[in-house]
């Protein structure tokens, strides 16, 4: 039965969340209901929405389903979630029976082929977001299965996609797995609706003015959506025009214009539509939401979360055994980093909640008779953005630059650490409460302007470990990446070395690096293994650069030119040379000692060889390595490129998706059946 709810003006400019009831004093409520016996309990015999995501159901405001299903609620709409679906039949999308407004839909928290695959295009052995941590429980590209099935299930309800899946592939994009170009996955999908980046606003929103007898059509003037007009609609006269897809399908000097158009289009407060040509068709991309104030925020974060997973799970999920304790304190990120989709999901303006709303979190899980003191992050996509703005609201509204950061901190940015010090001292001063640690990013060149800071964070907020992330110690790479020069990291290393032995404490500093990031090299990645050897540092886990969907470096790994710059960047796009550059990383361990004296003699840098003081490795092979090459030489096959997944029938063995099978498969473009290797 309809309820009538207030309406915000058509094209929202932000308030949306305004009108939502504010969250002090509220219950924790139980999970939304995951079946119809959960619905009937709660009095329904009907839902307004029906949330379909790739997640595991985890009720925290970490997780995009559990925000934005408590928004929805908090309008007063009642919502129906259905995790991890089987997508062989469109059954689970009829668990509720017909949704009265719209299916929602997400591939989850991860791209679903990030999730699946690694660097190397292997099945990934776990699924973090997964209860036990299983791989399978969602198809590849989950959002296309998603919405075909929710449109198969009620053909005329409105399908709204979401997530960040669907936002980095609303335009055309390149894709790393099948190494093409794509479509616009609104044309793949067919959703109605695609809303881009955070999407509290946007839901609220669609509910309220679909809930008022608006058509999905009538949504279009709304910020932060995406459409595929039909073959007869003209576009918009006022949008900025892309080349088309066939364009930057087949000329890569398209595809760097179209990126370097895109990414100037981010600031919500200058951006303008945008349209791009698919055949006969156009994509057309309103322009960014704004961010949400501090209230906004509050309310938001202030809703009564269960701060669990869903009771029906049995097994630990481990994406949340790693964020159960901890507090998000901001959104957003003005970093810029072109390997990175913060920005571009985000938004680069910081969205900050208040001192009170992070404290009240902070009691509601000090109270947790199952927590045990310790608060494992206070943070959020960087762990020292938090309130940090532009002092010119005028300049900020007509700014194009890609980062507040790069090439240097913008005179203009305000980066006051003296907030996030008071909201962490009041946070560790909270009974029950006898550590907060800090487990986000952290960004030196900011730190760096506030030794307080500094000083604070050693005595107070490090477990032992610090994680930071130079990412790489070549300029030329450093650029590319938007990073500062290697000479930062040092810097912060000597200042946190010193104010630890200042505080008598034992601490360390884990830095991460990214391998294989375009314009790395095997000479920059030697240059890298030496200063880890000078430096002491022995890398546990290695990150391996993989292009993203929408990010600038994709595109540089694409095209093999800069975007803006359109000068030609050294891509290392074959296994074996990406394999050479992991191993440097790690040219310590015996088992990579062949790939590591294989990089160094192919650079001609033989002379990192022997028993040197900068030399990687010795003259003689350890047994280790010997051994690990024999075993590898009788196993050229090892390590699945398919997923194991679910019988459709109950009680039958999993079926393997394979190469094999006709229209199946994770990989159906691959010609051959012998041993896995890239196609390019």
């Amino acid at each position: 039965m309809p309820r009538v709810h207030a309406l915000d003006p058509p094209g929202s400019t932000g308030n949306t969340l305004a009108t939502l009831p504010a969250p002090s004093g509220r219950a924790v409520q139980a999970a939304l209901p995951m079946t119809a016996d959960e619905m009937r309990q709660r009095g329904w015999d009907a839902v307004d929405v029906v949330f379909v995501t790739g997640d595991a159901y985890i009720d925290h405001p970490s997780f995009a389903m559990a925000i934005l299903g408590r928004v929805l609620e908090a309008a007063g709409y009642r919502v129906g979630i259905v995790s991890q679906p089987d997508w062989h039949s469109a059954d689970d999308w009829t668990r509720f029976g017909r949704p009265r407004l719209f299916f929602a839909i997400s591939a989850g928290n991860m791209d679903s082929m990030i999730n699946h695959y690694t660097a190397n295009r292997k099945v990934r052995n776990d699924d973090a977001y997964t209860a036990g941590g299983r791989i399978g429980s969602r198809p590849d590209r989950a959002t296309l299965s998603y919405c075909q099935r929710a449109r198969e299930a009620y053909r005329h309800v409105p399908v709204i996609a979401g997530g960040v899946e669907a936002s980095l592939r609303r335009l055309a994009h390149y894709d790393y797995w099948s190494d093409t170009v794509r479509r616009s996955i609104l044309l793949d999908c067919k959703a109605d609706l695609l809303v881009f980046g955070m999407g509290e606003e946007g839901i609220v929103e669609i509910a309220r003015r679909l809930d008022a007898g608006e058509t999905v059509r009538d949504l279009r003037d709304m910020r932060g959506v995406a459409f595929a007009l039909g073959a007869s609609e003209p576009p918009p006269d006022d949008a900025l025009t892309l080349p088309s897809f066939e364009d930057v399908r087949d000329d890569t000097l398209a595809f760097a214009e179209a990126t370097k158009i895109i990414h100037n289009e981010t600031n919500a407060y200058n951006a303008r539509r945008l349209a791009q040509r698919h055949d006969r068709r156009t994509i057309v991309c309103n322009r960014p939401a704004l961010p949400i104030s501090q209230p906004a925020m509050d309310r938001v974060y202030g809703l009564p979360y269960t701060r669990r997973p869903h009771p029906t799970y049995t097994e630990p999920i481990p994406a949340f055994e790693m964020i159960k304790d901890s507090v998000t304190i901001m959104r957003g990120c003005f970093g810029g980093c072109t390997f990175c989709s913060i920005t571009t999901h985000q938004g680069r303006i910081i969205q900050s909640r208040s001192k009170q709303s992070i404290l009240d979190e902070v009691r509601q899980l000090a109270s947790d008779p199952g927590f045990k003191g310790t608060v494992s992050d206070i943070g959020g996509p960087t762990a020292n953005m938090y309130e940090m703005k532009c002092t010119k609201p005028e300049v900020e509204a007509i700014c194009r630059r890609q980062s507040c950061v790069h090439p240097t901190i913008c005179k203009l940015l305000g980066t006051n650490h003296d907030p996030l010090i008071e909201v962490m001292t009041a946070a560790r001063q909270t009974p029950g409460v006898k550590k907060v640690l800090v487990a986000s990013g952290l960004r030196m060149d900011l730190a760096q302007r506030s030794p307080r800071y500094i000083r604070e964070l050693t005595r107070h907020h490090v477990g032992g470990h610090l994680k930071v992330a130079p990412e790489h110690t070549d300029p030329e790479v450093l650029a590319r990446m938007r990073k500062p020069s290697g000479d930062d990291f040092e810097q912060f290393a000597e200042r946190f070395v010193t104010e630890s032995k200042k505080a008598g404490k034992k601490q360390y500093i884990v830095p991460y690096f990214i391998a294989s990031h375009p314009g790395s090299d095997l000479n920059a990645m030697i240059d890298l293994a030496v200063f880890l050897k000078r430096g002491g540092y022995r890398p546990d886990q290695v990150q391996d650069f993989i292009p993203a969907p929408f990010d600038v470096a994709t595109a540089m790994y694409h095209t093999g030119i800069d975007p803006f710059t359109k000068k030609p960047v050294f891509i290392a796009k074959h296994l074996r040379d990406r394999k050479l550059q992991r191993a440097l990383m790690q040219f310590f361990k015996p088992e990579n000692y062949v790939a590591v004296r294989r990089a160094l003699l192919k650079a001609g840098r033989g002379d990192l060889i022997g028993s040197g003081c900068d030399a990687l490795i010795p003259t003689t092979p350890p047994r280790e390595a010997i051994v690990r090459r024999r075993q590898h030489a009788n196993q050229p096959l090892a390590g699945d490129y398919v997923h194991t997944v679910p019988s459709v029938a109950p009680g039958k063995p999993a079926k393997r998706q394979s190469r094999h099978a006709s229209g199946a498969g994770y990989r159906p473009q691959r010609k051959s059946t012998s041993a896995p290797r890239p196609r390019r």
